[in-house]
């Protein structure tokens, strides 16, 4: 039920968000939130033994950032998926801390950028360069490791009976 929540929530920050911050090129904005990429990774613990579950909720959740956000139906779906399989590697190899989710928050920003960025520059959806996808990837991580670090927090703040999780 939190993992519903905390996905829910991110996919609605991200749209009001993008609304309020745009990311483009021209524009001073400093922050360009990718929350629901972020939700994938914090929400790992909450599907602790479910791991079927996990990736099933993690495609809807990118249909559905498709059908909202991007109309590229099954693009962010695959991605989301991928970023699973990094986040299920990252978790299963590593300890998650407060220090280290910047690194891993970081680290899903940039393969998820940069993949984005080389998919739409095969297909000639958007015109794209390397330039914006790295002005892209330095202004998302700001809004979206300080998100990280807050639902984190919260998450290990939560009584042990109120949750199943395992977070390190």
């Amino acid at each position: 039920m939190i993992a519903y929540f905390i996905m829910i929530i991110s996919l609605l920050l991200d749209g009001v968000l993008t609304n309020y911050l745009p990311f483009m090129e021209n524009n001073l904005s400093l922050f360009t939130p990718l929350l629901t990429i972020v939700s994938i990774f914090i929400i790992y613990p909450l599907y602790y033994k479910r791991e079927k579950e996990y990736f099933i909720t993690i495609f809807i959740l990118g249909i559905i950032y498709d059908l909202l956000y991007t109309n590229l139906l099954f693009l962010n779906a695959t991605l989301f998926v991928i970023l699973g399989l990094i986040t299920k590697f990252l978790y299963k190899n590593y300890e998650v801390s407060y220090l280290k989710l910047i690194i891993y928050i970081s680290i899903l920003i940039i393969i998820y950028e940069g993949l984005t960025g080389t998919i739409l520059f095969i297909f000639h959806t958007v015109p794209i360069t390397i330039t914006k996808v790295w002005y892209k990837i330095t202004h998302s991580l700001i809004i979206n490791i300080l998100y990280a670090e807050l639902v984190y927090f919260i998450l290990n703040k939560i009584p042990k009976k109120y949750k199943k999780i395992r977070i390190n």
